[in-house]
């Protein structure tokens, strides 16, 4: 069996210790690392933790269980894919923080790793996924961190949801928000729209929405869903105005029914803001914008799977 050895690494300004804590912390992950679409973690005990990713990997949704062992002190992180994705036979490896200062590093990113059947295509094709995964991830890394350590991000990155009160359940709810394929009959806003679910759980969803000045925006997102709980995505072709745009539906059985809820985090993208709003336009601005465009919506989709809800389960009351 082939086993190859992969390093990459990159100078970071900001102390090590700050690094460290972005990278221990996986729920950081899909907002800081474009390849990242969703992280759940699984078991945590001590030093050691459990997780799952959803990731892409030369443009393909992948998804894969991996063990993490965190050293605080030694700012190291080892992992371990316990059930790696085709056509992966084994991936590990180890993040690695060097102070070079008390406010510099260097990050080190190490992969050990082999292919199924030992095949060399499949070897090539991991090799561009770990190379353009860690280039990507580590670089990222560096901007995020450093707009961290410089405390700049506050104003820039937001997070808000939108709940509204279904007096129906929550299978109902979510087979709304599931079912993407079938928004362009039943959501005014979205105009054209492919769902594909190559893997059961994992779409992939582009989309074409209208604005309320009537233009159309197409957007493509990865989504990871949960039934009949939530679901997770991930924006990767994303409007002018943002540079992140992650967010959750949910869905949580009350006693008067269901709470559905849409939550969103984005990063706003300043050097489009004068092309977008005009010259005099403030960041202010541009949050306020973007907040309202997508809770606008959110809202006219939850209004829309209330009442799908509503409808199916007075429909079934009057069956019974």
């Amino acid at each position: 069996m082939t086993t190859r050895e992969v390093e990459h690494e990159i100078t970071v300004g900001a102390p090590a210790a700050a690094v460290y804590q972005l990278l221990a912390d996986v729920t950081n992950w899909p907002r800081i690392f474009p390849p990242t679409i969703h992280v759940d973690q699984i078991e945590a005990e001590g030093a050691e933790e459990k997780i799952r990713i959803w990731a892409t990997a030369n443009g393909r949704p992948k998804n894969w269980t991996s063990r993490r062992t965190l050293d605080p002190e030694g700012l190291r992180i080892t992992f371990r894919q316990e059930v790696p994705a085709e056509p992966v036979k084994h991936m590990g490896g180890t993040w690695i923080i060097e102070p070079l200062g008390e406010a510099e590093s260097r990050v080190r990113l190490l992969h050990d790793y082999s292919a199924i059947d030992d095949d060399a295509h499949d070897l090539l094709w991991i090799a561009r996924a770990v190379d353009r995964n860690s280039t990507s991830e580590l670089a990222a890394l560096k901007v995020n961190v450093e707009a961290a350590h410089a405390a700049e991000t506050e104003e820039l990155t937001f997070s808000f949801t939108d709940t509204v009160q279904v007096a129906g359940s929550a299978k109902d709810v979510f087979d709304f928000i599931n079912e993407a394929q079938l928004w362009a009959e039943r959501l005014p806003h979205v105009a054209v729209v492919r769902l594909d679910e190559d893997t059961p759980g994992l779409q992939e969803l582009e989309m074409d929405t209208r604005a309320k000045d009537g233009s159309v925006h197409t957007t493509k997102s990865y989504r990871v869903v949960f039934p009949h709980d939530k679901i997770a995505y991930k924006q990767v072709t994303l409007p002018a105005l943002m540079t992140l745009h992650t967010g959750e539906w949910t869905f949580v059985e009350t006693d008067e029914g269901t709470a559905a809820s849409s939550q969103h985090t984005v990063s706003l993208n300043t050097e489009n803001i004068a092309r977008c709003l005009g010259d005099e336009a403030t960041v202010a601005d541009a949050r306020a914008y973007v907040h309202t465009a997508l809770s606008t919506n959110s809202c006219a989709t939850l209004a829309h799977a209330k009442a799908y809800a509503e409808s199916k389960s007075y429909a079934e009351s009057k069956a019974s």
